[in-house]
């Protein structure tokens, strides 16, 4: 596993971009940053925002970012285009992991307390989707602590992890963008933690495994595939990526690694091409 770049306190939310390469958060320090994948240079691109657990591309140039809100920031650009906003997801602490689909909608899930605080009161949050015309509605509730969101190869299935219940959850997806009942679809052993996740183009599901050092890979109806060893414990997500989106971009924490700012970013050569993430299509403003 090639190691890419090393010194973040908690890197998150990674997008492939054709143009700037990979593209992810720091939630602890701080900034959105993108790291040319020919040279090795990192340019910040939105700088100061801490929290951001999830990214998506947005139609405009910018990307969808969480954290205490979900909103739109385009690089170079001054101002934050406000999408959701915690109060309006049941007085939210905060948004995490999010994931477009094919029509441009977003799905986030909302976190009831704050994540990083140890000494937090622990209460649930939802699944949120944000239509194409800006509106939002709440899917699902319940949810302990939200992480990893996907939408399946075929569009007809939507993966979420709900970490402290050491599950991916399975929703039906319809057309319009709303979903069927939330049923467990992988209860991970030895009190797994998933949390990010990826979804490749023959329907498998890739999940990284906080605290536990790999990605597991999982078939469609939540059978093991494979395990990937990943050097550091606090694995936080991943993306695909590079021309044939056969890159495998896996990021991580500091926790675990024995000093501070130690979250890196690796790369992985796989044998499956992955999903793409699509654009968000709502206006702005």
């Amino acid at each position: 596993m090639e190691e890419l770049s090393t010194g973040y306190g908690l890197v998150e939310g990674p997008v492939y971009d054709p143009q700037r390469g990979l593209v992810f958060s720091d939630v602890l320090n701080g900034g959105v940053h993108a790291l040319n994948l020919s040279t090795g240079a990192v340019e910040t691109l939105i700088p100061h925002r801490r929290g951001i657990g999830g990214m998506a591309p947005h139609i405009s140039g910018g990307f969808v970012v969480s954290g205490r809100n979900v909103a739109v920031k385009i690089p170079g650009q001054e101002g934050t285009h406000v999408l959701l906003d915690a109060k309006d997801a049941g007085d939210a602490a905060g948004f995490n992991d999010l994931t477009t689909d094919a029509a441009g909608r977003i799905y986030v899930g909302s976190l009831g307390f704050v994540a990083v605080d140890p000494n937090a009161v622990k209460k649930p949050g939802l699944l949120c989707m944000i239509d194409v015309d800006g509106s939002a509605h709440t899917l699902a509730s319940g949810i302990q602590l939200t992480n990893g969101i996907a939408v399946s190869a075929d569009g007809k299935r939507l993966y979420h992890n709900d970490l402290d219940a050491h599950t991916t959850l399975v929703y039906a997806l319809h057309d319009d963008g709303t979903v069927g009942e939330k049923q467990p679809l992988i209860v991970h052993p030895n009190d797994g933690h998933p949390d990010g996740m990826a979804v490749a183009q023959d329907g498998s599901i890739w999940i990284a495994m906080a605290h536990h050092g790999c990605v597991r890979v999982f078939n469609p109806d939540g059978s093991e595939r494979r395990k990937l060893d990943v050097p550091l414990p606090m694995v936080t997500s991943m993306c695909f990526g590079g021309s044939d989106l056969q890159e495998l971009f896996i990021v991580t924490g500091s926790v675990g690694a024995g000093r501070e700012n130690a979250g890196t970013i690796y790369r992985e050569r796989v044998d499956v091409p992955g999903v793409p993430i699509h654009p968000a299509r709502m206006p702005l403003g």
